[in-house]
């Protein structure tokens, strides 16, 4: 196997991870508006899928920061960039598989930097650069997004309130598909971007590029298509505990969630901030039950999506740099091999599993239609 050979299992492997990252964070755009009855399931995915695919054309600034401000490209192999892809593959089939909107973002991230540790030690992650642009942002933007969405949820039950609630819904449930869509459109904006910069990452590693490169058109084109596929998919898992698993979701909630976490996405996109869009719309529904009087917030529910989130970064980062010391261990290419069975292998297992546990948009939608459906077994 080639430098060649390596590098494009890399990207084949980076584009299965986009895939995940499509189907894992479809809940983050359209939960809300599948929920209040605003789009049909399959509807709603189709729509996402399209805007996620516009969306990542729109911007480099965060594909930038993956490739070129966590770690030094100078001490980067095909073989850390692989670990780390394993790692974060590994831990957004795991979350997907229990329901738990974690960030697939953070997972990426997390594997790489473990890689990383793993391959060449502390001083070849940017630490600054990590803080700064991955974990200040993700502490901060759920509470900011949460914020917006308390005081627009607030302000548009205040502003309609002498409103017919059957005109109500109606209204705000057309003006759910442009707030969705503009969910979606951000979401494409930032997160395609975290696949764009790793495989630049391995372009660079491998020589192809050089070091301060932007990510080429056809790594642009692949991304944005891989996570599109992946959003059409559906993780309906996912949008499930996001739609209704937080808050009751009505219209005008679901309306102002989905504007302020495509405000809060759009701006970090911006400024090449790889924050989560999972953290982001979380914190806005949550928001959304804060706003609105005597709407019921599940905490306990939110407790445990916040204890996946800080995990993420850990536990994808212990299986990136496991994967580098059995490659390593190996040794060289073999070793990369190995490491591709054993992911094989684990994402077939968790594959087969849900097959018992199915959850399809057929489910979603008659649960939230309030047709009687046999629940899934709890995991």
């Amino acid at each position: 196997m080639g430098n060649d050979l390596l590098l494009s299992l890399v990207v084949v492997t980076a584009l299965a991870f986009d895939f995940t990252n499509g189907f894992h964070d479809t809940g983050n755009a359209m939960a809300t508006s599948i929920a209040t009855g605003a789009l049909g399931p399959r509807t709603a995915v189709a729509l996402s899928g399209v805007l996620n695919l516009v969306g990542a054309f729109l911007s480099l600034s965060v594909a930038a920061t993956i490739a070129n401000g966590l770690v030094d490209t100078h001490l980067v192999t095909l073989t850390v960039v692989f670990a780390g892809l394993a790692g974060g593959i590994i831990w957004n089939l795991l979350t997907w598989f229990l329901g738990i909107p974690s960030s697939s973002s953070h997972a990426l991230i997390g594997g790489v930097v473990g890689s990383m540790l793993a391959a060449a030690g502390g001083h070849a992650v940017q630490w600054h650069g990590l803080f700064q642009k991955v974990i200040i942002p993700a502490g901060i933007s759920p509470i900011v997004a949460g914020l917006i969405a308390t005081v627009g949820t607030y302000l548009v039950y205040r502003i309609s309130r002498g409103v017919p609630e059957r005109t109500r819904s109606h209204g705000f449930r057309l003006g759910q598909i442009g707030s969705a869509s503009m969910v979606s459109l951000a979401h494409g904006t930032n997160d395609a971007q975290k696949t764009m910069g790793i495989i630049t990452l391995a372009l660079i590693a491998n020589g192809t590029v050089k070091s301060d490169a932007q990510a080429p058109f056809w790594v642009i084109l692949s991304c944005a298509l891989a996570i599109s596929i992946g959003t059409y998919m559906g993780g309906w898992r996912v949008i499930r505990t996001l739609g209704k698993g937080l808050v009751e979701i009505e219209s005008p909630q679901g309306m102002a969630a989905e504007s302020s976490s495509a405000a809060v996405i759009l701006l970090s996109s911006h400024f090449g901030y790889s924050l989560s869009t999972t953290h982001v719309a979380t914190g806005s529904i949550l928001g959304t039950g804060l706003g609105k009087r005597g709407a019921e917030v599940r905490w306990s529910v939110a407790g445990r999506m916040a204890t996946a989130w800080i995990f993420t970064l850990p536990a994808a980062g212990a299986v990136g740099a496991l994967s580098y010391a059995i490659a390593n261990g190996i040794g060289g290419n073999p070793g990369v091999f190995v490491v591709l069975l054993i992911l094989i292998a684990v994402a077939g297992g968790i594959f087969l599993g849900s097959r018992k546990n199915a959850v399809s948009h057929e489910n979603v939608n008659a649960e939230w239609s309030g047709a009687k459906t046999p629940e899934p077994a709890t995991v």
